[in-house]
């Protein structure tokens, strides 16, 4: 029987490490990335291949440059699911924000989305099949005060995600993203204890949430119904 496969960008840690243990947990061979931390990733990827019985193939390179994406793909054959998971923040005014700051975060958190659907997409429409699953932020939704830019590059996949789910449903391409609350990772370690604490002291279910229950949900909507598209689904421990 062969494996689903699913591709999963930024899974060396945090949430695209926990989603990429949820998916090898239940059977779909991985393309995994990331950027910077190729030591963990090759590890990653030897201890799902070898616990769970699947491929889990590494690459290690920036998602937001496209020939870097067209190298990727060239390696993947049929696609099931794409989660665009890689991801930065940059916390401060926006006046203080350098015009190179901005691009790499928008390069990195919405152009890599648009990058590796486009050469997802061909794959998914000859199959008349496919779920792509981006992982958005509840500041797409509302927007941050010193997190402008992140907000509006969250805001524009939230964009993307709706736009895409109509060109797509008549295909049988689901597309749908998960907006995350303050989840338990590194991009959130920036924060001293005490803020830590004062932003926990404003969501309702009293903690962090955990990397484990974005993979949860991400791995439900692998297997959403098909009428299930254009969705923007919150965790946030009841937040906002």
């Amino acid at each position: 029987m062969q494996h689903k496969t699913a591709l999963i960008t930024g899974a060396s840690r945090g949430i695209g490490r926990a989603i990429a243990c949820a998916y090898a947990a239940a059977g779909y061979d991985l393309y995994l990335t990331c950027i910077h931390s190729h030591e963990q990733l090759y590890a990653l990827c030897r201890a799902l291949s070898d616990r769970h019985k699947i491929t889990a193939t590494p690459f290690v390179g920036d998602m937001g440059d496209f020939e870097t994406v067209k190298t990727l793909f060239s390696q993947i054959g049929r696609l099931d699911v794409l989660i665009n998971n890689a991801g930065i923040s940059h916390i401060g005014l926006l006046s203080d924000m350098t015009p190179e700051e901005w691009h790499r975060l928008m390069s990195t958190n919405l152009d890599a989305c648009f990058y590796t659907s486009k050469l997802a997409i061909p794959r998914m429409v000859h199959e008349k099949s496919g779920r792509i699953i981006n992982i958005s932020s509840v500041w797409g939704n509302v927007g941050a005060s010193m997190e402008t830019a992140y907000s509006a590059s969250k805001g524009a996949v939230n964009s993307l995600t709706r736009a895409l789910a109509k060109e797509l449903a008549p295909s049988n391409i689901l597309v749908n993203a998960i907006a995350c609350g303050v989840i338990d990772t590194d991009m959130n370690h920036c924060f001293s204890e005490e803020e830590m604490q004062m932003l926990i002291e404003e969501i309702p279910a009293d903690r962090l949430g955990r990397p484990e229950e974005v993979a949860a949900l991400a791995l439900q909507l692998a297997e959403a119904p098909a009428y299930m598209t254009g969705q923007i689904i919150t965790i946030d421990g009841g937040f906002l």
